[in-house]
C-alpha cells in the first residue's frame, strides 16, 4: 500500500501526542580520558543485560507536534484515510542563526515500519532544507536509540557531537546520553 506523505498544518495538529516507544538491546557507552593534553573519546556499542524499553509515559513532557518552543515549525506525515489517526510524521524547524534545519520528531507507527516511510520522510527533509537553501541538517538521539542510530547513519547524517548531561545528571549511568547528528548539504562552511 502506498502511503502518501501530507502536509499537517500547526491548527489542525498542534499538540498531537507521538507515541516514540522503542525496545533496544544494546546502547553505546561513552568512554573518555584525559591523556597529556588531549581528549580521547571512544563510543562502543554494548549489550544491555536485559532490553531496555523506552516510552512516552516516562518523561515529564511527552513528545507531540507543534511545541511552542519550535515557532517556526512544519510538520508531515502519514494519517490514516479512515480514521484520520496520525501513522508517522517528520517536523522540521528551521534554526536561523546557524542556516540549519532541525528535525525535531521523526517517527513512524509499528505497523507500517520497514516499508520505506521512514526514508520518505527524511526526503522530505532534506527536499525541504535544500529548498530554504539551508547548510545542513541536524537532529538529536539517544545513545541507547541503536535502531535510530542505524538509521541516521544510512541517511547520510554523521556523529557531530554529543551531550552528557542532556536529559538528566546522569545520562551515562542510564545509557542514554544524548548523540547529534548533522548531513551536510553544503561543504563550503557557510551560512
Amino acid at each position: 500500500m502506498e502511503y502518501p506523505i501530507i502536509p499537517l498544518p500547526k491548527e489542525q495538529w498542534k499538540g498531537t501526542p507521538i507515541p516514540l516507544t522503542y525496545t533496544t538491546h544494546e546502547y553505546f557507552d561513552l568512554e573518555t580520558t584525559f591523556e597529556a593534553d588531549a581528549f580521547r573519546i571512544q563510543m562502543v556499542k554494548k549489550p544491555f543485560e536485559t532490553p531496555v524499553t523506552h516510552s512516552p509515559a516516562e518523561y515529564d513532557f511527552p513528545d507531540c507536534l507543534y511545541q511552542d518552543h519550535w515557532e517556526k515549525a512544519e510538520a508531515f506525515g502519514v494519517v490514516d484515510e479512515q480514521t484520520g489517526q496520525l501513522l508517522a510524521c517528520i517536523e522540521i524547524c528551521p534554526e536561523e542563526w546557524s542556516n540549519r534545519l532541525m528535525v525535531t520528531e521523526l517517527w513512524v507507527s509499528d505497523p507500517i515500519q520497514r516499508q520505506g516511510i521512514g526514508t520518505r520522510l527524511m526526503n522530505r527533509a532534506k527536499e525541504e532544507a535544500k529548498r530554504q537553501g539551508r547548510r545542513a541538517i541536524i537532529l538529536e538521539t539517544q545513545s541507547c536509540n541503536v535502531a535510530a542510530i542505524a538509521f541516521y547513519r544510512r541517511q547520510g547524517f554523521e556523529l557531530i557531537g554529543y551531550d552528557a548531561c542532556c536529559y538528566t545528571n546522569i545520562d551515562q549511568q542510564r545509557r542514554e546520553i544524548r548523540f547529534n547528528f548533522g548531513y551536510f548539504l553544503h561543504h563550503n562552511g557557510g551560512r
